[in-house]
């Protein structure tokens, strides 16, 4: 069977940067599982994974711009130390991550530095500008069931669990 919209893909992965360096990996004894066209990957893997089917293998890198997008230096901002006023010292550093109200909701914002008066904040994703490598084997490509399209996840062996 090939990959295409509700379909459920079964794969191993490892993902690196431009530096080679290993970003995250799913093995077959812990392998990833997702519902394609339910944009539970990045586009531009979705992309290159469709019309695939069970043992093909590929290696292949995501530009930024259809991974978690480019880095938007307008997404940081120095804050005044005072904002974190009641937060433990220790948990205010460059690299901590908080959940933050925005104009665009709930999201993930990093401290990126940090000075006697100031913090800096980000909210670009961890991975905005960087060149992405899957280097991945298709285990397994099946219908979606009716539920977990309706859900828009995969259930089951190595799916989300309600």
């Amino acid at each position: 069977m090939q990959i295409a919209q509700d379909t459920v893909v079964t794969m191993t992965y490892t993902l690196t940067n431009d530096q080679g360096e290993v970003l995250d990996q799913a093995d077959a004894a812990q392998p990833f599982a997702y519902l394609h066209g339910a944009n539970g990957i990045i586009a531009g893997l979705e992309k290159h994974l469709t019309g695939k089917q069970a043992d093909d293998s590929m290696k292949v890198t995501i530009p930024p711009a259809e991974a978690y997008g480019e880095y938007d230096e307008r997404m940081t901002q120095k804050v005044p130390r005072s904002m974190f006023q009641g937060i433990p010292e220790e948990q205010i550093f460059a690299g901590a991550e908080f959940h933050a109200q925005t104009a665009a909701g709930n999201q993930v914002i990093r401290i990126s530095a940090v000075d006697a008066d100031s913090v800096t904040i980000d909210a670009n994703h961890p991975l905005a500008g960087v060149a992405l490598t899957f280097d991945l084997t298709i285990l397994d490509v099946r219908t979606a069931t009716a539920e977990e399209i309706d859900h828009g996840h995969v259930h089951g062996a190595h799916g989300h669990h309600h």
